[in-house]
């Protein structure tokens, strides 16, 4: 085991299998020292353990739940194409999609869930740049979605 995942350990946190695809799309892809995750949705066992909007029928706290598990399915997505997540050198961005309601406006507080499981795995190294951002709607009626970029040692 990684000393990544050990950190994911002590939180109670583990990695899970990678995501199957919707559609047509990779989970991830290398090219150079960077990898991109395609954007994950927080599945848990190949659903999604909650549906719905943000700020309507989905709380903050719950989409901030739901983003961590994006960002453990991304992490799952990287490791299966490098074998090692202490290969990461660093996460460089993180883009978060929020299926927000109309009046909803707490996108950031809604990604820290993506960014602080990062921040816990990585140490300095998961320090990222980040956008989050609202959306009338995802795929499968997900709450949220979250992509990574990360650069890797060779």
């Amino acid at each position: 085991m990684s000393a990544v995942e050990d950190r994911l350990a002590e939180l109670g946190l583990t990695l899970p299998e990678v995501a199957a695809p919707v559609a047509a799309y990779v989970p991830a892809v290398r090219t150079g020292n960077l990898i991109y995750t395609s954007g994950q949705l927080p599945m848990v066992n190949g659903a999604l353990p909650e549906t719905g909007t943000v700020g309507a029928n989905v709380t903050v706290d719950r989409a901030n739940e739901l983003a961590s598990i994006c960002a453990l399915n991304a992490m799952a997505a990287i490791k299966a194409l490098i074998g090692d997540l202490d290969k990461v050198q660093r996460v460089v961005k993180v883009v978060g999609f929020v299926n927000s309601a109309p009046d909803f406006i707490n996108h950031p507080a809604v990604v820290n869930g993506a960014s602080n499981v990062l921040l816990a795995a990585f140490g300095d190294a998961g320090t990222h740049a980040r956008s989050a951002v609202g959306v009338a709607s995802l795929p499968l009626d997900a709450p949220v979605e979250v992509e990574l970029i990360v650069e890797v040692a060779d």
